[in-house]
């Protein structure tokens, strides 16, 4: 059933069946609920998170591995309710902010999702300029026009069907792995080290270069806009569901409970091999002070003795630059949609998003080149990152309410994780704006 509030979103199921046909079996049914995870995933592993990664491994090695695996958590829980409040209320976390707040709040939580989207934006079309230029040669302004370009081709693979989209993306997502796979194997790292890395240490909000980082680590894995596209994702799957008893809700549930843990729990991989690999090729051999994508580039090669895996990196930050603009212009329609209730052809949206981001782009690559992208790409995850609690805090207050969630609400430990960890985010973000008005940062 296609839904008319989101037509860019189709999720291609069909009408209800007719009681006098044969009843389709339950792996057919219920596996209608998977792929949305997969869409989210791809909004974890951006050209920002990549700056990010290659920043914290070259400088800190493995230490901030911990931060990776919190914030891989804290996104898991906070995506898993997102969709479960779009499952259960039938309506999205933007739906349900413009009906649960004022307008003049309402219109403040868009215009600051708004912010991070265009932020989110920025750093992928950047990202996916760099890495045309990594491979083909040409200049940063081309790569950005070209990255738009190819960003509109992606989305045209709606037009085919959304499992077409989901399927391109988890391809993309494949290609990624099996890079990293190679890379990794390649760079011998101190699995040891890494291990050891994974246990938070006080240093890391004791030290304003650090916790600078820290903070971009969560912004580029805990993403705002992803929270609503997830939760509008699941509401229109759960338009589609032929009942909607108890049983039925609680399969939808437990199907996308294991959809979102086994795609993010996957992002969490890529990301945690990213820093792995930085720390491993650049942090061991003493060049603790690569940041940008392309001297990244250029190290690579010599460092693990593999003249082709430079080329690998360029490719991987490609296929993720593409998946990733595909999440940040659904959450635009969505967002848009939900909060002001307006209605854009899918072209329309894009266009939008594509022309807010490509300005910028194209201002900051044409005067600062190559040396600007890297500070950009980190500064862009520190703004979703200072987004964040916009939308966590609505997301929980929801998943918490029995008015809206009835008996599917979120309560006790569960509950409590939630807010610690919305919570968490608050302190984190206050610490950093502190340092930076301090002058510590």
């Amino acid at each position: 059933m296609q839904s008319r509030d989101y037509p860019l979103l189709n999720p291609e199921w069909g009408p209800p069946p007719d009681p006098r046909n044969r009843t389709p079996r339950r792996p057919q049914r219920w596996m209608g609920f998977a792929g949305a995870g997969t869409l989210i995933a791809v909004g974890y592993m951006d050209p920002g998170n990549w700056a990010t990664a290659i920043a914290v491994g070259a400088r800190y090695g493995y230490t901030l591995l911990s931060v990776v695996l919190l914030s891989s958590v804290m996104a898991l829980l906070l995506q898993w309710l997102a969709a479960r409040v779009g499952l259960v209320t039938g309506r999205d976390l933007a739906q349900l902010s413009r009906s649960q707040y004022s307008r003049r709040t309402s219109l403040a939580l868009w215009g600051l999702c708004e912010t991070a989207i265009i932020a989110c934006d920025l750093a992928e079309i950047v990202g996916s300029a760099v890495a045309l230029q990594l491979l083909f040669g040409v200049s940063l302004p081309i790569g950005v026009v070209v990255a738009g370009a190819l960003a509109f081709a992606m989305l045209g693979l709606q037009g085919f069907g959304q499992h077409r989209l989901e399927g391109a993306v988890a391809a993309l997502i494949l290609l990624t792995a099996g890079c990293f796979v190679a890379q990794l194997s390649l760079a011998h790292p101190d699995w040891r080290a890494a291990a050891h890395g994974l246990r938070p240490r006080a240093e890391i909000v004791a030290q304003a270069g650090m916790l600078w980082l820290a903070t971009g680590i969560l912004g580029a894995t805990v993403m705002p806009h992803n929270l609503y596209l997830h939760s509008a994702l699941l509401r229109m799957r759960g338009e589609a569901l032929p009942e909607r008893t108890r049983p039925a809700l609680a399969r939808a549930l437990r199907t996308t409970h294991w959809d979102t843990t086994l795609s993010l729990g996957f992002a969490f991989l890529v990301n945690a091999a990213l820093l792995i690999l930085a720390a491993a090729a650049f942090h061991a051999s003493g060049n603790t002070s690569v940041e940008s994508l392309g001297d990244a580039h250029k190290l690579l090669a010599p460092l693990l003795g593999n003249q082709w895996a430079g080329a690998m990196f360029a490719v991987a930050l490609l296929a993720c630059g593409l998946n990733s603009t595909v999440t940040a212009t659904l959450a635009g329609q969505v967002t848009m949609e939900g909060f002001l209730n307006l209605r854009m052809k899918p072209w329309q949206r894009a266009l939008i998003t594509r022309a807010l981001a490509l300005v910028p782009a194209l201002l900051i690559v044409g005067h600062g080149g190559e040396a600007r992208t890297t500070a950009l790409l980190v500064f862009s995850q520190v703004v979703l990152s200072l987004q964040l609690p916009f939308a966590v805090i609505p997301l929980v207050r929801f998943a918490g309410d029995a008015t809206l969630m009835g008996e599917w609400r979120v309560r006790g430990a569960l509950s409590i994780a939630a807010w610690g960890i919305a919570s968490a985010i608050v302190v984190l973000n206050g610490l950093l704006l502190w340092q930076t008005l301090t002058g510590q940062g």
